[in-house]
């Protein structure tokens, strides 16, 4: 049995983002004429990539290995960090690079030649996917091109103890009551945080969503203007040629 959703997200994020939006409404409205509903919304809710984004997406989905080689090299680099051997940090330190550059170049490889930011930006995406498993984990389907804002190699690098604690007196023990009474209303913040977000993403797809049929409809408009156009050109070069002919046959008569 085929997933909507996984099927959707391979056309979407693997096709390119200028038929992002179309392709969307299409593949939204087919799940929901499959009767599947849930498909339908999620599909609905996918976000469009940038184009530094889509490029790296599109390079992971063409080439599987290139996954494979960033998840090697992360984990080699993770090795290193936790036994601080110095010599083999800066070796894959060197490979890191030699890396990023290899597959920056691949990504372009069969594409017009990028701006300077879009490919500064393909490359920061494809550096941080060797230090941050949330990137490594959305290579396919980023959204946007990701930054590394840690430091070093990577972030399983050992750190220095903190500094020894000051010796404090005892904190007075909360009583239970009013333990459980924070607790709530931490949970009542918390879920009204989540309703505002709820509440921000349908009012955001609601304007794209609106946004896209007034696309449609001056697209149409357009269309039939320019259809319009064309007529009136026809005409007016008949006319022009009846006026011509009319004159021609007028100056023969008087002549």
């Amino acid at each position: 049995m085929t997933d909507p959703l996984a099927d959707a997200k391979a056309e979407l994020y693997g096709g390119d983002p200028d038929d992002f939006m179309a392709r969307r409404q299409e593949l939204t409205g087919r799940a929901r004429e499959a009767g599947e509903a849930a498909a339908a919304k999620q599909i609905a809710a996918l976000r469009k990539p940038t184009r530094p984004a889509w490029v790296v997406n599109r390079l992971v989905r063409t080439d599987p290995d290139v996954t494979a080689r960033l998840a090697a090299l992360a984990a080699a680099l993770r090795d290193a960090a936790q036994s601080a051997d110095g010599g083999r940090i800066r070796e894959l330190g060197a490979d890191r690079a030699r890396l990023v550059d290899e597959l920056t170049r691949q990504a372009f490889a069969d594409l017009p030649a990028p701006t300077a930011a879009v490919r500064e930006e393909v490359t920061a995406t494809l550096d941080a996917a060797l230090s941050d498993p949330e990137v490594a984990a959305s290579l396919g389907t980023l959204v946007r091109a990701a930054h590394y804002a840690g430091f070093g190699l990577t972030d399983g690098a050992p750190t220095p103890p903190p500094p020894p604690a000051k010796t404090k007196k005892p904190a007075p023990v909360e009583p239970s009551a009013e333990r459980e009474r924070r607790h709530r209303e931490k949970i009542m913040e918390a879920e009204r945080a989540v309703a505002q977000a709820d509440r921000a993403v349908q009012a955001a797809n609601a304007a794209e969503r609106q946004l896209e049929d007034a696309v449609r409809r001056l697209e149409a408009e357009l269309a039939q203007a320019r259809q319009q156009l064309a007529e009136a050109r026809r005409q007016a070069y008949r006319a022009e040629s009846q006026q011509r002919r009319a004159g021609e046959t007028l100056s023969r008569l008087r002549g």
